[in-house]
């Protein structure tokens, strides 16, 4: 097996070309993937490698997609469907909510709906309100749903051809700013487990639980804290659900204090399910000060790019943060 530097778009293209050449149920389907190679030209290559029964272009019609994508799955199928900015997966929700998270429930365990939704997340590149939302948490919610929110190249390719071997439906959610982050990626086919935390950074003072681009930042805002004397531990759920709550329970328990970082509003956002889990577990009794979350303003995502820039949490706002949760007095 060879290990090389490749971008994070390269490592989920990757995994769907394996998954594809693995398996001839799998097939893409999507606004501008074929020709075009994808709004963010993660699928460039794939028409001429695999032709247009397999690399699907459709209309904008997000709910069609959705559709077609849960219908294949019902009979046989493992689609991967492409919606161009997670903007518009709400489009997509009356498949998504009522028919493919549900299908297994209501058929008793008979059907299966192994279908993957991917989709780009996020701000910071300049486009504005209706391009630029983080939406994870609408569809944590949904039982039946699975959603993946990888933050490094490794864990792209890995979760994604776990999420496309899955029998479930799973929103698979890559954020724009990391497609061309680079990393260690094996050329071979892995799979990391969903529901399978990881501990990016060990720490002893305080855990940061981050999300996405939000991992990125964490783990630089803790080189930073080492110059304020504090060793942060920061670790990545990976997977919003299933969610690895011991790995998360467990660092809290070590560390006392929790500061959890995500991109989407605070209000309703994944942080409150987390600041839950925290405080309903063994680790309240560890806790040395009140669990603090860090999340986006509770304004639509400007284009402005000073105030795009402030609208979400940048490195020196998780600084400040946990530099004032370990500060505060038991």
């Amino acid at each position: 097996m060879t290990v090389r530097e490749i971008r994070y778009s390269e490592a989920v293209r990757e995994a769907m070309v394996q998954e594809m050449e693995r398996d001839e149920t799998v097939f893409l389907i999507g606004e501008d993937i074929g020709a075009y190679g994808g709004a963010f030209q993660v699928t460039h290559g794939m028409l001429e490698q695999f032709g247009s029964e397999r690399i699907i272009d459709t209309p904008i019609t997000e709910l069609g997609i959705a559709g077609a994508a849960t219908g294949a799955a019902l009979v046989g199928m493992r689609p991967i469907a492409e919606i161009m900015f997670m903007d518009f997966v709400p489009l997509a929700s009356e498949q998504l909510v009522n028919q493919a998270a549900k299908m297994r429930f209501m058929f008793g365990g008979k059907a299966t709906v192994p279908l993957v939704l991917r989709a780009p997340i996020g701000s910071g590149t300049g486009a504005a309100a209706q391009h630029s939302q983080s939406l994870e948490n609408w569809f944590v919610h949904i039982p039946g749903l699975k959603v993946v929110m990888p933050s490094t190249p490794y864990d792209a390719k890995g979760l994604l051809i776990a999420s496309i071997r899955d029998d479930n439906p799973v929103i698979f959610l890559e954020h724009k700013l990391l497609y061309k982050d680079q990393g260690n990626v094996p050329n071979r086919p892995y799979t990391i487990p969903l529901g399978s935390a990881d501990v990016k950074r060990k720490g002893t003072d305080l855990t940061i639980i981050a999300t996405s681009v939000m991992v990125k930042r964490a783990l630089e805002a803790a080189e930073k804290l080492v110059e304020l004397g504090i060793e942060a531990e920061v670790i990545d759920p990976r997977t919003l659900k299933p969610l690895d709550t011991e790995t998360i329970i467990q660092s809290v328990i070590n560390t006392g204090r929790a500061l959890i970082v995500h991109e989407a509003v605070q209000t309703g956002g994944f942080g409150g399910e987390l600041s839950a889990t925290i405080v309903e577990s063994e680790a309240f009794g560890y806790l040395e000060a009140p669990v603090v979350r860090l999340a986006g303003r509770e304004i639509p995502i400007p284009y402005n790019r000073t105030l795009e820039h402030h609208s979400v949490p940048q490195v020196e706002d998780i600084v400040e943060k946990a530099r004032d949760l370990v500060q505060e007095t038991p």
